[in-house]
């Protein structure tokens, strides 16, 4: 007696194997482990947090106090001493210095900003023969430190008259800087190539390329360089301190060297007017970066993403 295969229906296999109920798995071993080892990132970036944040808080703190009690660990002060700011602003030209530093972070932030973009879009839209050689040179400059070229910088500043201006502090700029070059010129080689040669056959010349085409798609870039060129002019002394003698004309920077020599370790040791000072050139800082702090991580995330 034959079996006739053919009576069979086509989804019985199908069927049968809906009807199979898997095991019930246990829980996966590494559940627990993966949840250690977050709460382990979290304490551990906890702990780098307070480690960075305390002597800022401890700064303020100090700033607010008598000056018997400046240098206790106590990070409540008590009593409040306000009076501590009103003596910088009332004794020093703090408002001055703080106009100072806007005017040549601005100027030295534009500056570096344009000439690094045009020399950066020259090593990445063009084609010509030792590109690369040149580049590695550029970027060697960054090797070089910046003491060795002080006296011969300040020679050619004294012989064109402007060794005791704010020049110095911010024209160097419009030669450009090697680390912003290679910054923007990685950005702008992201960007697509397609655009550049139509503008090309529209008539465009090569700078129109650079200022309508180049720049406006490279916002983040540009904003990062502009960011940290106007927070490395802010916090710097150096420069300030070799080419300022007026001290109308002193920065911030210059100003809290003076401040230090007239009330810290040079004068009446009121460190509770020193600390203060200190507070109000920090905070500025602290308020762009908080407020650019998600700018400046796309601005470097987009940029070393480009190719």
């Amino acid at each position: 007696m034959s079996t006739d295969m053919t009576s069979v229906p086509a989804t019985a296999p199908l069927a049968a194997a809906r009807e199979v109920t898997p095991a019930p798995t246990s829980p996966s071993p590494r559940g627990g482990a993966g949840w250690a080892r977050r709460v382990a990132v979290w304490l551990t970036c906890g702990v780098f947090a307070v480690i960075f944040v305390y002597p800022l808080v401890w700064l303020v703190s100090a700033s607010l106090k008598p000056r018997q009690d400046v240098f206790n660990n106590k990070l409540i002060p008590d009593p409040f001493a306000f009076g501590n700011y009103a003596k910088v602003l009332e004794e020093l030209p703090f408002l001055q210095w703080t106009l100072n530093s806007v005017v040549v972070g601005m100027a030295a932030a534009i500056a570096v900003t344009l000439s690094s973009a045009l020399v950066a879009f020259g090593f990445a839209y063009f084609q010509f023969r030792g590109k690369n050689a040149l580049f590695a040179l550029v970027l060697g400059s960054m090797m070089l430190p910046s003491a060795a070229t002080l006296i011969p910088t300040y020679l050619i500043w004294n012989y064109l008259g402007l060794a005791s201006t704010q020049v110095p502090l911010w024209a160097g700029n419009l030669f450009g800087s090697a680390f912003y070059i290679f910054l923007l010129r990685q950005f702008f080689r992201g960007l697509p190539r397609e655009i550049f040669d139509a503008a090309r056959v529209d008539g465009s010349g090569f700078f129109g390329l650079f200022w309508r085409i180049a720049l406006p798609m490279s916002k983040p870039a540009l904003a990062i360089t502009f960011i940290l060129e106007f927070q490395a002019s802010w916090v710097d002394l150096l420069k300030p301190l070799v080419y300022l003698r007026d001290e109308s004309l002193f920065t911030l920077p210059r100003g809290l060297k003076s401040v230090l020599d007239q009330f810290g370790q040079g004068g009446q040791r009121e460190w509770e007017v020193v600390m203060a000072a200190n507070v109000l050139v920090v905070l500025p800082m602290f308020l762009l970066f908080a407020v650019a702090g998600k700018y400046i991580m796309q601005g470097i995330s987009v940029s070393g993403s480009k190719e």
